[in-house]
């Protein structure tokens, strides 16, 4: 159950995150932001509740963020998303594999 609490988690804090992005041209998207941020709170904890270690939950949690927010705002917002950012995207994920790994998870 950690790991589909940890989903909903993800999903709600981009969707958050896309959100802020938009309300830079439309106040009105401020109204999902917080109750989006305050959804995936709610989600990390119960994955956290489900004993997921924090590192675990915390580092996929972020780094599917930043990896998805690289290329929703690509795609929605016309971002630039170079070879060295996918790189970086590569190397983000490397390393939470790691500390997953090293959790014993």
């Amino acid at each position: 159950m950690a790991w589909a609490y940890l989903a909903v988690a993800i999903s709600f804090e981009l969707a958050a995150t896309l959100s802020l992005r938009m309300a830079v041209d439309n106040a009105r998207w401020y109204a999902a932001v917080v109750p989006g941020y305050l959804v995936a709170f709610v989600f990390l904890s119960l994955t956290l509740a489900e004993g997921m270690p924090l590192g675990v939950a915390y580092g996929i949690w972020t780094a599917a963020g930043v990896a998805l927010a690289a290329v929703l705002s690509r795609l929605l917002f016309r971002e630039p998303l170079t070879p060295l950012m996918g790189a970086g995207i590569v190397l983000i994920a490397g390393g939470v594999l790691l500390v997953e790994l090293g959790a014993g998870v």
